[in-house]
């Protein structure tokens, strides 16, 4: 299997694959594809499965796609502005609901529940997160530019809310009040700031696309 990431801003992400070879997504994630793809649509985990995908913030079905000859192409779309993101899965990754567009068919998409009951509430997305396990290429969309950072065992950052795209799952996830009242009221970062502490890596999104439709609903008129 080859793959290629088309463009920045809206990104595709190509396959070549071999006879054989297979890709599972998100059910309305693929753009274009060779007559000889396969496609297969199924409820995979049957109802429980189903009502977990749908609170990951996915469709409950998942399309496979099988090639029938070599050197078939098949193709996904990124939904909204941002970066596909290609993980080599070895340990587990968790991601923001909603990030996951593919993988190869060794790859585990599961539903992570927040263990904290404040990070749940105020860290942005809420208790339910995507977990990826197995072994395999994985690939997610996270929201505008991409940043990472690797925190050493300890070491903290704090993040704006909504700001956290996907971390190792040996990060450890929580939320901290914003102090002064000063920088309470008139900082405008909002009551709680997310912190992540090492060790392990974190990828942060510059426009989490929650942040982007609040900012285009000011120049839309409402009509009353």
């Amino acid at each position: 299997m080859e793959y290629k990431i088309i463009g920045e801003v809206m990104p595709a992400l190509e396959f070549t694959l071999e006879k054989g070879e297979k890709i599972k997504s998100q059910a309305g994630a693929m753009k274009w594809m060779d007559s000889n793809i396969k496609m297969d649509t199924e409820m995979q985990g049957g109802i429980g499965g189903f009502i977990k995908r749908k609170a990951m913030g996915e469709s409950g079905f998942l399309n496979k796609f099988e090639a029938a000859a070599s050197d078939s192409i098949l193709s996904f779309g990124h939904s909204y502005p941002g970066h596909i993101i290609p993980l080599e899965i070895k340990e587990p990754i968790i991601c923001q609901r909603r990030a996951f567009l593919c993988a190869t068919e060794n790859i585990e998409l599961d539903i992570y529940l927040q263990k904290k009951l404040g990070s749940g509430f105020f860290s942005g997305e809420g208790f339910i997160l995507q977990k990826l396990s197995g072994s395999g290429m994985a690939f997610v969309e996270l929201d505008g530019e991409i940043v990472t950072r690797e925190l050493a065992p300890g070491e903290k950052i704090k993040v704006e809310t909504g700001a956290v795209g996907m971390f190792d799952s040996t990060i450890n996830i929580n939320v901290e009040r914003v102090k002064g009242a000063k920088n309470l009221f008139f900082g405008g970062e909002g009551l709680f700031l997310t912190t992540l502490e090492g060790p392990g890596k974190v990828w942060l999104q510059t426009m989490p696309v929650q942040s982007h439709v609040g900012e285009i609903s000011k120049y839309i008129e409402t009509k009353k």
